[in-house]
Parts: C-alpha cells; structure tokens; sequence
C-alpha cells in the first residue's frame, strides 16, 4: 500500500459514511442535498445503477438511470460527496455485466432487470441477528 492509498483510507474513515455494497443492475434510491437560496432539502433519485467506477477510492463515482416524463435521465454521483444524504437498496438486479449502457437502447418490458433471488444477508445483519 503505497502513501496515497493510505492517505484515502484515512480520509474516507474520516468521512464515517455507510455506503451499502451495491452494484451495476441494483435498483437504489439516493438521498441527494439541495440548496436552494438558504434552506437546504433532500431530494430522492431512485433508478438502476448502470455504472459504477473507481473502486472503493476516494474519487469513486457511480451512474443511475431513471425514466421522468418519458425521458430516460441518467445522473453521476460522486460515492463519498458531501451532498449525498443517504444510499438505499430498493432491488437487487440480476446482471452479467459490469456497465449496462446497453440499456440507453431499450425501451418499455425490455429494459427490465429481473431481479435477483436467494440474495445471501450482509454480514453486519447477520452479527445483529446473533446478539
């Protein structure tokens, strides 16, 4: 491990956020901040996940896809920004891939992901269960 990787292990236990373990074709929902003028809201961004990249760095960055009005939005977050709020799993996808631009090219009951079954628990889940 070199100086740079640690100096972003350092940073990103500093941040102190729990970012779940999700990836390309899971369903989330992100709980993004918003100012407008003085008061600041959290908005909700729930699409699938088509692209997720820089590992677990401190520069990582994931794609959601949703479809507003018709219109198939895609919107990148930064994984450790200060503006996300909160990261939940909706549903988990069943996808062989890694990067589903793919879909961009789908539309209506294609586009679907089916959704992955006999999902195995986390394990901070499995602690709590023990105590």
């Amino acid at each position: 491990m070199n100086i740079i990787e640690k100096l972003e292990s350092d940073q990103i236990q500093k941040l102190d956020k729990s970012i779940p373990n999700f990836v390309a074709g899971d369903t989330i929902k992100v709980g993004y901040k918003i100012t407008e003028g003085e008061r600041t809201r959290i908005q909700n961004y729930e699409g699938v996940v088509i692209s997720r990249k820089g590992g677990s760095t401190l520069s990582a960055s994931f794609t959601v896809r949703k479809i507003s009005f018709g219109e198939g939005v895609e919107r990148v977050f930064p994984l450790y920004s200060p503006n996300i709020d909160s990261v939940t799993i909706v549903r988990r996808g069943k996808v062989r891939r890694s990067k589903l631009y793919y879909l961009r090219n789908l539309r209506g009951k294609s586009a679907r992901i089916t959704e992955r079954k006999n999902n195995k628990p986390e394990k901070k889940a499995d602690l709590e269960k023990e105590s």
